[in-house]
């Protein structure tokens, strides 16, 4: 009868302590949301504080501006004696018009075997290719001679840097240049860059030296070392293959249809 009475009694009192205990915690949550000290509502003093005046008035960058990049200046030992080359670029403009420069050439024991210009105007056609329009003095091999030139600059997948452009020049001739780099960081100032170009002309040319179809390959790898972002010595290594009847004019020459150079160089841009 005792544990009868005892049931009963503890089924009635139950709820009632579980209510009161939702209801002391909801007023402990109210409680305990509400702030003791009312926040001030903000005033002028405050938001001057906030956002002081600033000593200079916000102006936007020039439109335009300009870079001055010496890709490659560098040097081997040749047979005949030392030997020099030298790739180089400069644009002026907006990030929509540019006026580029381009150069590169070769000389070897003191002697120019190769070199030419390029002025061009780049346009933007996307968010990572300029095509350029222009024209391209070659002084050397041969007689110099200048052509229209046509191509694209510009950034492909993974972060190859890449070239094309195509040429008409005098009597009909015609050509295609196709270059290609890659970097690799190896540390914040060890740079690995592998590099490939290739030079097609569409018809012979016995004064220069240019033979139909692929004439000449060149495969560099070369490791630098930014002392600062703006001047980077390097050591490399560099290969050169001409092909066809370019090939068969330099033996004839005596000149090497393989070349394989350590070089050494430095970058630099301003």
């Amino acid at each position: 009868m005792k544990l009868l009475m005892f049931g009963l009694f503890a089924a009635c009192a139950l709820p009632a302590m579980a209510q009161d205990s939702t209801e002391s915690s909801a007023d402990d949550f109210w409680n305990m949301e509400t702030p003791k000290t009312p926040i001030p509502p903000v005033t002028d003093a405050d938001r001057a504080a906030a956002f002081p005046p600033l000593a200079h008035d916000h102006a936007h960058a020039s439109e335009w501006q300009s870079k001055v990049l010496m890709e490659r200046l560098e040097f081997w030992d040749a047979e005949p004696g030392t030997g020099l080359a030298w790739e180089g670029k400069a644009w002026v403009g907006s990030d929509i018009n540019r006026l580029w420069l381009r150069t590169a050439g070769e000389r070897v024991a003191g002697d120019t075997e190769a070199a030419d210009v390029e002025l061009l105007y780049g346009r933007a056609v996307s968010a990572w290719w300029d095509a350029v329009l222009g024209v391209r003095h070659d002084i050397k091999p041969g007689p110099s001679q200048d052509f229209l030139a046509v191509g694209l600059i510009g950034l492909a997948p993974y972060k190859f840097e890449v070239e094309a452009t195509a040429y008409l020049g005098q009597g009909g001739q015609h050509g295609l240049r196709l270059g290609a780099e890659y970097e690799t960081l190896l540390s914040s100032r060890w740079m690995l860059q592998p590099s490939l170009e290739a030079e097609f002309y569409g018809q012979s040319d016995p004064q220069r030296g240019l033979g139909e179809g692929l004439n000449s390959l060149e495969a560099g790898l070369r490791l630098r070392y930014e002392i600062s972002r703006k001047f980077a010595p390097y050591v490399g290594w560099s290969y050169v293959r001409h092909f066809g009847e370019s090939a068969e004019w330099r033996r004839l020459a005596g000149e090497p249809v393989r070349e394989n150079q350590l070089v050494l160089g430095f970058r630099a841009w301003f």
